[in-house]
């Protein structure tokens, strides 16, 4: 019998519900992944493998607790916790301990899951890497800012992470990992204990092996059994939305990208170009001064107190954010209204939209976690967003690509994205 730690997540619920799998073996299989494998792939900053087998044990001695009964979690360390440190990637919070876990945790705690540990992420959730390397290749980069939790997860050493995405935190490090990554629409997950990053695009989710993994917890983070309940269409009308951006997809890209158009085509109603607005096309742009303002307020202590601790360029990314003006910030939040508002009537004809998740395979190197740019749009629009693995490209790593949902309609896109691995093969 396979190692319990290779069970997917719905995979080990489903035998923890029924009590065929204790929640100690499946804690045991996965530490002892971790003790053999940390070394290399630095996916956690902390753990804590004696609480977290005492937990397990607890469990298993009493009733079933809930959707996550005794699935170990890893969790993006800038997500309050109050039994372990929370250090955002970050000197100025060294030994930092909340008294408190954030909701998302506190959430997850109470359906069940054990939290095994902290996860790496880049400086506080922005630029600079950490030292999590990819667990297909070390001398690639597992994406970020959720590189560990993304890490943890392709690995083996957990079946289920928390991350978060304020551009293309959760979507392009589960293409760099090849796995599955959602994030849910804007609003749907509580952001309380979170390290912010700029509020009116931060959004919690996480990652799975499979879309019934990523939909399990979704459905525990929101609060809506729907995501985890929702039978699947007989079929489906899809909108391919490359992008503005999409000259600077690589090859393996425009390959994975021109293969599954092709293979949704012969199974789908309908696989057609969707209409994006006709002044999309700096729709990067508008999100990137969006954030850089935004994230300039959020982390106006650091850049007061503790500039000189800061990377060289977090401190260019305030200081360019601190130079857009109030009026400027008015008039792209009003564009950004205006598109949402177009986009959504895009759902009148398709169910959901095809998109790039990332330009290319991980990076090579640790220092840079990839380009964001295919992530842009739906992060500032508040879309849900779900990356699925599609194969490897010519070096041997994952490629995928995602699928975007009309915002609050979370269910229907994990639905879809589960049609479309079944067609998919």
């Amino acid at each position: 019998m396979r190692a319990a730690n290779r069970l997917s997540a719905s995979e080990a619920a489903r035998l923890l519900q029924r009590r065929e799998l204790s929640a100690e073996q499946l804690m045991r299989d996965c530490l002892a992944h971790i003790e053999a494998r940390e070394p290399e792939v630095r996916a956690f900053v902390q753990l804590d493998a004696a609480s977290a087998l005492a937990q397990a044990r607890a469990l298993d001695a009493g009733p079933v607790r809930g959707p996550l009964h005794g699935l170990p979690l890893a969790v993006k360390d800038i997500f309050d916790t109050a039994d372990l440190p929370t250090e955002c990637g970050s000197p100025i919070f060294a030994g930092n301990r909340p008294r408190v876990d954030a909701a998302a945790v506190a959430l997850c705690r109470e359906a069940g899951a054990i939290v095994v540990g902290k996860t790496v992420t880049t400086e506080l959730a922005n630029m600079t890497a950490g030292i999590t390397r990819n667990p297909f290749n070390p001398a690639h980069s597992p994406g970020g800012s959720s590189s560990g939790s993304a890490a943890a997860v392709a690995d083996f050493m957990v079946p289920l992470s928390l991350g978060t995405q304020t551009a293309g935190s959760i979507i392009r490090p589960a293409a760099c990992c090849g796995i599955v990554g959602i994030k849910p629409s804007f609003g749907r997950v509580p952001r309380a204990g979170v390290k912010p990053n700029a509020d009116s695009m931060d959004t919690v989710g996480g990652f799975g092996r499979t879309v019934a993994d990523a939909a399990l917890l979704a459905s525990v983070l929101t609060g809506d059994a729907r995501l985890r309940e929702t039978p699947l269409p007989e079929s489906l009308r899809i909108g391919l939305a490359p992008g503005p951006d999409w000259a600077q997809a690589e090859d393996d890209v425009t390959d994975c990208w021109e293969r599954t158009a092709r293979a949704l085509a012969a199974v789908a109603v309908r696989c057609e170009d969707a209409a994006l607005p006709s002044d999309f096309a700096d729709v990067a742009a508008v999100q990137s001064a969006i954030q850089a303002a935004e994230t300039a307020q959020a982390l106006a202590f650091e850049h007061l107190w503790h500039r000189a601790r800061l990377s060289e360029a977090l401190v260019a990314l305030l200081d360019r954010g601190r130079n857009v003006d109030a009026l400027t910030l008015a008039a792209l939040r009003a564009r950004t209204e205006r598109w949402r508002r177009e986009i959504d009537g895009l759902f009148e004809r398709h169910d959901v939209l095809l998109a790039p998740s990332a330009v290319d395979e991980a990076p090579e190197g640790l220092q840079f976690t990839g380009d964001p740019v295919f992530c842009r749009p739906w992060s500032l629009l508040g879309l849900p967003c779900v990356h699925l693995p599609m194969g490897t490209g010519s070096s041997g790593l994952p490629v995928g690509l995602q699928l975007v949902g009309r915002l609050g309609d979370d269910h229907r896109l994990m639905a879809a994205a589960q049609w479309v691995m079944q067609r998919l093969g």
